[in-house]
């Protein structure tokens, strides 16, 4: 196994360029780097978004709900292009301080309500509409407690194994078989839970599926990472391709994945 000589200073400091995909635009600092209203249409909902695994989800939640026909989930999308950095120019971060995608505008009422994080907007729209979040406690508690997994095991999988798999300047062995355990034991958790349930909190689809599906449910199908469904051995999860098919074949899913594919 390499080793590294690299001894951190006492204080960090931001004077090296670190490289990889993301390498140019992050910097250690919040806020608005330019002046850049936002654009907005006419529709309730305003999504600013892309189609990444924490993009997608919103598009896919607002598309399954007008397919439920409930007009009050119509929505204008607006392609943000994270590689150009528009995420940090001043509209977005005004409703998305911490300059990540994707943020929404609920412009229903007789004031915009911002959202952000993708967890609270899946919340929010379950919540505001009724649907996709189970009504009973022990329902509801499973839905979210899925919903908030998902939220909390995601960075490894994304910014833990995904980084050093494909976007880190070098293959690094000491990280990637850190994060590719951690990866494989999430698979593990999802696999024995949908050994059990038709969906991941239960027998009913819910915001909890659409929130892990385009992580979980894409990595598993052969998506997100070239080569990482083999690496991850993610065709041995049986239960977890079974689900992520199911959610792959919804009208609504096939149409959210598109709305803002560069």
């Amino acid at each position: 196994m390499s080793t590294s000589s690299y001894v951190p200073p006492e204080v960090w400091k931001n004077d090296k360029q670190p490289g990889g995909k993301f390498g140019a635009i992050n910097r250690p600092e919040s806020g608005a780097r330019f002046e850049q209203a936002l654009p907005a249409g006419s529709h309730p909902f305003q999504l600013y978004s892309l189609g990444t695994p924490n993009g997608v989800k919103v598009s896919v939640m607002l598309e399954e709900l007008l397919q439920l026909g409930i007009e009050g989930a119509r929505y204008d999308a607006h392609l943000v292009n994270i590689m150009k950095g528009e995420q940090f120019g001043s509209g977005f971060v005004e409703v998305n301080p911490n300059s990540k995608i994707p943020a929404l505008v609920d412009q229903s009422g007789p004031e915009p309500i911002n959202i952000f994080e993708s967890g609270a907007m899946l919340l929010y729209l379950a919540e505001k509409f009724n649907r996709f979040i189970p009504s009973d406690p022990a329902g509801r508690a499973s839905c979210l407690s899925w919903l908030f997994w998902q939220m909390g095991s995601a960075p490894i999988l994304g910014g833990g194994f995904g980084h050093f798999f494909a976007y880190a300047p070098e293959k690094m062995e000491y990280p990637i078989n850190r994060f590719a355990m951690e990866a494989k034991r999430q698979l593990d958790v999802l696999d024995k839970q949908l050994a059990k349930h038709t969906y991941i909190a239960g027998e009913e689809y819910t915001i909890a599926d659409i929130a892990i599906w385009p992580w979980y449910g894409v990595l598993a199908q052969g998506g997100i990472y070239e080569g990482s469904a083999r690496f991850l051995d993610t065709a041995s999860y049986k239960h977890l391709n079974r689900w992520a098919e199911l959610v792959a074949q919804r009208e609504a899913v096939k149409k959210g994945r598109t709305v803002l594919k560069m």
